[in-house]
This record gives structure tokens, C-alpha cells and sequence, in this order.
């Protein structure tokens, strides 16, 4: 297992720290893959995981949590609400029941279906039931946050938003950071597109590393917390390897200079918002 430091967490607006680094197991079935993916990582040191109820996967990720014989106080879970339904609160005790779990230590809206608000209430009562030990949002924009702060008694803690050199989102990292916000990268691979692209590579083979390692040290150096997705053993062993190195002044701005999204402050492209 990797021994981590003091550099593997970030604190949050709550007093909680959360991990810098977590598996991600978006499109992962429900099945003895997803469990092997969750104690491989535990197993390597990872105390970071991300599940969502539209992933369908919450009973699988419980169910290796419990058999990992890692305490539930150290392990971080995270959870996202689905903003097709219409109760944050009867979902997230829907949740930690699949999970197995008396709480989850982060809830998020998982995208901002409907308007970015109505779903707040409804995180702030489970914040307040205690089922939820921080509260926050995935997929919003400057303008997003904005109108949740306006109505919220409770902020935000969190922000989980696509995130990678190639789609750095400047602008609303830089709110985000603004209001307090830890910042959260999913996709840092971009899916494994990212994985080929010549700069990437050149700078791996430079550093001894693996591209994987290199595009999610960059969002270790960027003060973000990066949720990998992987079912691979080797694979999640590799990428804890991240608090081995650094990555130099240089490096990042050409790994900067990569991005495709002008700084935006949008969460996604406007062409890609699934919830029309």
C-alpha cells in the first residue's frame, strides 16, 4: 500500500478533509467487477470513492467497502443525487441503504436538471439529517453556483466538473476557488482520449511516468481532487503513484497550454448538456 502524506488532502468549507486522489467508478455495472476495482484500491491506499445513483453501482461499491476491512471512518464516500428524480432527501437514505452505510461524507446534485436550485432544499436537509456529512454540486457553471449561494443556507462545499488540460475551465475553477469551493476533476483521461496525445507522451517518457500520471499529477498541482476511473489493477496501482513526483513550472504550462476551452465558465460545452 502507498504511504500518502500530508499532501493527499484538501480541507473543506465543513472542517472535513477530502482525499486529493479517488476511484472513480462511473460506468461500471453493478457486478464483481466494480467490487474488485473498489479493494484493489482501497487495497493500494486509495480512501477516496466516488459512486452516483445513476450509476447503479452503490450495492457493488458497499458491498467492497465492508469486505475491505478498511474502517468506514477512513474511507471517504462520496455520492451524487439524480436530479430526474424529485427528493434529495428520500434518495440519499435510498443510498446509504444500497451502500450499506450510516452516511455519506459528500452529496452532490449531479447535474443541474430542471434549474440549478430546486434540488438545494432537499441536500440541505440531508446536511442537516446527517446523512450527507457535506453537501455540493457536479456539472455547474459560474452562473450556477451563483444562483445556489443566493437561495443557500447551507453552501456548497464542492464542485466535481470535467476537468483536465485539454478542458481546464479556468474561469470557473477560479470561482470556484473564489467561494470556498474544493474543486473535483472527473474524466482527467478524458476517457483515455488524452492517453495518446504526442505533448502528453513526450512529457511521460521525460519524467519516467505514465501518461495516465501525468495528466492527473497535473490536477494534483492544481490544488484539485481527481477521481480516475479504472477496473484494472495495475492501473490504480500505477496511479496513486502520483505523490511520487512533481511536475515543474514548465511542464504545467505546456500542459496548460493544451487547453481547449478558453478558460470557460461552463461546466460543459452548451451542445453537450444531456438534461434538455
Amino acid at each position: 500500500m502507498t504511504e500518502l502524506g500530508s499532501e493527499a488532502t484538501l480541507g473543506l468549507a465543513t472542517g472535513a478533509s477530502i482525499p486529493r486522489l479517488g476511484l472513480g467508478v462511473w460506468q461500471v455495472p453493478d457486478s464483481a467487477d466494480c467490487e474488485r476495482a473498489v479493494r484493489w484500491a482501497l487495497d493500494s491506499g486509495y480512501r477516496l470513492i466516488d459512486t452516483a445513483q445513476v450509476y447503479g453501482n452503490e450495492a457493488s461499491v458497499g458491498r467492497a467497502i465492508h469486505d475491505s476491512g478498511v474502517p468506514r471512518e477512513q474511507i471517504f464516500l462520496t455520492t451524487k443525487f439524480y436530479p430526474g428524480r424529485r427528493d434529495p432527501f428520500a434518495e440519499v437514505q435510498a443510498s446509504v441503504r444500497r451502500l450499506g452505510a450510516d452516511y455519506v461524507d459528500l452529496y452532490l446534485v449531479h447535474w443541474p436538471q430542471g434549474g440549478a436550485t430546486w434540488a438545494w432544499p432537499g441536500m440541505e436537509q440531508s446536511y442537516a439529517s446527517g446523512l450527507a456529512r457535506a453537501i455540493g454540486v457536479s456539472n455547474f457553471s459560474t452562473a450556477d453556483l451563483a444562483e445556489v449561494r443566493r437561495v443557500a443556507q447551507v453552501d456548497p462545499a464542492v464542485n466535481q466538473i470535467q476537468l483536465s488540460p485539454f478542458e481546464h475551465r479556468r474561469s470557473l475553477v477560479e470561482a470556484c476557488k473564489a467561494a470556498g469551493l474544493v474543486v473535483q476533476s472527473y474524466s482527467p483521461l478524458g476517457t483515455g482520449r488524452h492517453l495518446a496525445h504526442p505533448t502528453v507522451r513526450r512529457i511521460a517518457s521525460e519524467y519516467g511516468r505514465t501518461p495516465a500520471q501525468i495528466l492527473i499529477r497535473w490536477a494534483i498541482e492544481k490544488d484539485l481532487t481527481v477521481i480516475p476511473k479504472s477496473v484494472h489493477r495495475d492501473r490504480i496501482e500505477d496511479n496513486i503513484k502520483v505523490f511520487e513526483f512533481q511536475l515543474d513550472t514548465a511542464t504545467v504550462a505546456e500542459l496548460d497550454a493544451l487547453d481547449e476551452t478558453n478558460g470557460t465558465s461552463l461546466a460543459l460545452a452548451a451542445d453537450r448538456k444531456w438534461w434538455r
